[in-house]
């Protein structure tokens, strides 16, 4: 009967300053200082949030603010026009708004490099559709 709660909702407000460990279910929402590591499923620094993170793992990050560190993002890493980014990332989808910046080390993984589970596991198939690659 245990099951995840997405619909948590956590929030670092302006005038807190964290320096440790985070570990999150849900969103996440940064609009403070962190100084440490993240962990969660859904991470988003506000416009005012400043992250200064050695590790930071998640499913989805957004940044209007500012992050500075490294971050593995399994889903999705989002660089809204207000954001800036630095550092090293890892993530499957990379977007990056008309304004945003980003001045990282990228390493965007495609479905065909997720070890391939069964059905239930969750991840694609090896087989995946390569058709919207581009090989630089």
């Amino acid at each position: 009967m245990s099951k995840k709660n997405s619909n948590n909702l956590s929030i670092i407000d302006k005038e807190l300053k964290i320096e440790g460990s985070i570990s999150s279910s849900g969103k996440l929402i940064i609009k403070g200082q962190v100084n440490g590591t993240i962990e969660g499923d859904v991470v988003i620094i506000a416009e005012d949030g400043q992250v200064i993170s050695s590790s930071t793992k998640v499913s989805s990050l957004t940044i209007g603010g500012n992050f500075k560190g490294e971050v593995i993002a399994s889903k999705e890493l989002i660089i809204l026009a207000t954001g800036t980014c630095a550092g090293k990332v890892e993530c499957k989808d990379l977007i990056v708004e008309n304004g945003g910046i980003l001045n990282a080390e990228v390493s965007c993984k495609t479905s065909s490099k997720v070890p391939a589970t069964n059905e239930t596991g969750g991840f694609a198939s090896p087989r995946a559709k390569k058709e919207n690659q581009i090989e630089l």
